[in-house]
């Protein structure tokens, strides 16, 4: 998978001027477009069309300084007019770019090379489960997609949950984890969108599809999870493992992602302040061997 990463980044180097579709480019390294631009997005900490255009916007700014016309700059890098170019690279480098070349104004941003790093041979620990299908059951809100520190409005959806709810989801659980979980799901167009959203359930899993009138209930067809346990002081212990999962597992692993909810469950520890027990469930296939010989 790293290689394929890096060969995706030359080929948008080379199509920088070219009508870039996404779906193609996950097509061109024959891996799902799903796990693609979800591991793409965990490792570059953007998403594959933010770095599309923000490597379009530093190499336009290059040519504005050598006293390329604007407008010619701006269908040259597949703006439809120009002042979306105009708005674009003026929220991207606080510049109008008609300034540039008399200001002498420089941004860059440069290309990325994705590369792993393994300190001190540290191992994961993970399972696979195959799950049948199931039902979250629980309350859900759409949030900001948000992988660094906390989502306030999780935090007001857990807030919301009723005295009520609680018991019911505590009725219905019937499968494991047999936990109350944090499940994510349907992100806007797979991230990609610069600025998305994601629905946020807080539930249980059950095999009980029969309608309820205080949770909702998500079908979740049969498919196979990755787990990845985890035990340290809480939150850092967790969200390190989930960057080792995008930047380290996935990368070499024989799985790749597919479009299912992923959740987790935290059990913080009666003995130790911020200690907690955790785990992270990553819904996966195994990788699809490709026959080039056909």
């Amino acid at each position: 998978m790293l290689k394929k990463l890096n060969q995706v980044i030359e080929y948008i180097e080379d199509h920088l001027t070219d009508d870039l579709q996404l779906k193609k480019i996950s097509e061109y390294v024959q891996v799902s477009d799903y796990h693609f631009r979800t591991v793409f997005f965990h490792l570059a900490g953007m998403t594959l069309s933010e770095y599309i255009k923000n490597r379009r916007l530093a190499e336009a700014n290059r040519d504005l300084l050598r006293g390329e016309k604007v407008t010619d700059v701006a269908y040259k890098y597949r703006y439809q007019s120009l002042d979306g170019f105009t708005r674009a690279f003026t929220k991207w480098s606080g510049i109008l770019p008609s300034e540039v070349a008399k200001k002498q104004a420089s941004k860059s941003f440069p290309k990325l090379t994705f590369l792993i790093t393994v300190q001190g041979g540290k191992s994961m620990r993970y399972k696979v489960v195959e799950m049948p299908t199931f039902y979250l059951a629980g309350v859900s809100k759409r949030v900001p997609m948000q992988f660094v520190g906390v989502n306030n409005e999780i935090v007001e959806l857990a807030k919301s949950i009723t005295e009520e709810q609680r018991k019911e989801m505590h009725a219905l659980q019937n499968i494991e984890p047999y936990q109350v979980v944090n499940a994510s799901y349907n992100a806007d167009s797979e991230f990609e969108k610069e600025e998305g959203e994601l629905t946020h359930m807080i539930g249980v899993l059950t095999t009980n599809g029969d309608s309820n009138n205080l949770l909702e209930k998500v079908k979740v067809e049969a498919a196979t999870w990755a787990v990845f346990p985890n035990e340290g002081s809480f939150p850092e212990t967790m969200q390190n493992t989930m960057a080792q999962i995008y930047a380290e597992w996935l990368p070499s692993a024989d799985y790749e992602l597919i479009c299912a909810p992923n959740f987790s469950f935290t059990k913080m520890s009666e003995n130790k302040k911020n200690y907690a027990y955790c785990e992270i469930w990553i819904p996966v296939q195994k990788k699809k061997v490709i026959d080039k010989s056909s």
